[in-house]
């Protein structure tokens, strides 16, 4: 099973992300987590005091596989090493690596780590025997069609506002778009008056929910301490655990 969990910046995604890759860990899956979003969070979500580094920063790597700065790049770098090489495994045994961020002002072409970076989302998405679960950037502009191909689900992360909501709809269409099928929305910080209103919206869309998950004090206090929330505990991680039993008939 494939994952990428997206949203707006700030609903929570990052949370949902490295929850069910525990719960899933836990339930004796093999996991790989992917930290794809520029504010590289995914680590803390996960209880991983020790991150990878993020692979943009080998600089020497990305040179020797996808043609340095000065010459012709190559689109098909070989990256089946890279998961071994350069992942962490934290708590439960999940493992994890960090994409990093490709920088893209300055005069220097930075096609080459785009390159190698799209070739290793491909074949984590097309080869890797374990489940997937990607932390996405904020929206899916940065995806094409090689990289998305092979995701079995995208679920859009939402909370109660015009704004989320307005982002789902941009993700499915662009989502729809790049060939993915399958799309399903966890509504996050809800309270019991605005779930008819938000449900509603997102079924005009085309998206089902897949769970909601209330405001948890445990949450924030785990962030604040800088525990994993799995650890935490809570009634939203209580949610999360429904949520991810749901994926497996989804």
């Amino acid at each position: 099973m494939k994952i990428a969990i997206t949203g707006k910046g700030g609903v929570g995604k990052t949370t949902l992300a490295g929850t069910l890759a525990r719960l899933m860990a836990r339930d004796g899956m093999d996991v790989l987590a992917i930290d794809a979003d520029p504010d590289m969070n995914l680590a803390s979500a996960l209880g991983i005091d020790n991150p990878p580094g993020p692979l943009t920063e080998y600089k020497e790597l990305i040179d020797e596989r996808a043609g340095g700065p000065d010459g012709m790049f190559r689109m098909n770098p070989k990256v089946d090493d890279v998961v071994e090489r350069f992942g962490a495994v934290g708590p439960d045994g999940v493992r994890m690596l960090v994409m990093g961020t490709v920088e893209r002002g300055g005069s220097g072409c930075m096609c080459p780590a785009s390159s190698f970076l799209r070739a290793l989302l491909r074949h984590v998405v097309l080869r890797e025997s374990s489940v997937v679960i990607m932390d996405m950037e904020a929206g899916i502009e940065h995806l094409g069609r090689g990289t998305t191909k092979g995701i079995d689900l995208m679920i859009v992360v939402v909370e109660p506002g015009s704004r989320s909501i307005e982002t789902a709809e941009r993700i499915k269409r662009l989502g729809t778009e790049l060939g993915i099928g399958k799309f399903a929305a966890v509504i996050n910080k809800v309270r019991e008056e605005d779930i008819g209103i938000v449900e509603s919206r997102l079924k005009e869309l085309g998206i089902p929910v897949l769970g909601m998950l209330p405001y948890d004090i445990s949450m924030v206090e785990a962030d604040l301490a800088g525990r994993s929330p799995v650890e935490a505990g809570g009634a939203a991680v209580d949610r999360i655990e429904g949520i991810k039993d749901r994926l497996l008939l989804f």
